[in-house]
């Protein structure tokens, strides 16, 4: 179990690393910045996906899972407002950020 938490905690810093080298929108002030930037994304994802899934199964299912996307997106937002020293700047770096940071993980 604690393993798999600390294979979780690298995939996402460094899906968040190599999102913040690759879009300039994206700005982490240093690593122990984008350490707890990947904690508090893996915990959203944990915790608050599951539920904002649930809740919005009627417009997944409607949308044929598009929404899945701005569920993703939300999820990268929440770990945004959380944590100070990680930011992106604008919607349209958080869709490319969203993209990037399925395909790394």
């Amino acid at each position: 179990m604690l393993m798999r938490l600390l294979w979780v905690l690298v995939a996402n810093a460094i899906a968040l690393g190599v999102t913040a080298l690759l879009l300039g929108g994206v700005l982490v002030d240093d690593w122990v910045a984008l350490l707890l930037a990947a904690i508090v994304f893996g915990v959203v994802n944990t915790i608050v996906k599951p539920i904002v899934t649930i809740l919005g199964l009627p417009v997944i299912i409607i949308t044929l899972g598009i929404a899945l996307f701005f569920i993703n997106m939300l999820m990268l937002w929440l770990t945004d407002v959380v944590v100070s020293g990680f930011d992106i700047e604008g919607f349209w770096t958080f869709v490319a950020a969203t993209i990037f940071v399925w395909l790394v993980n």
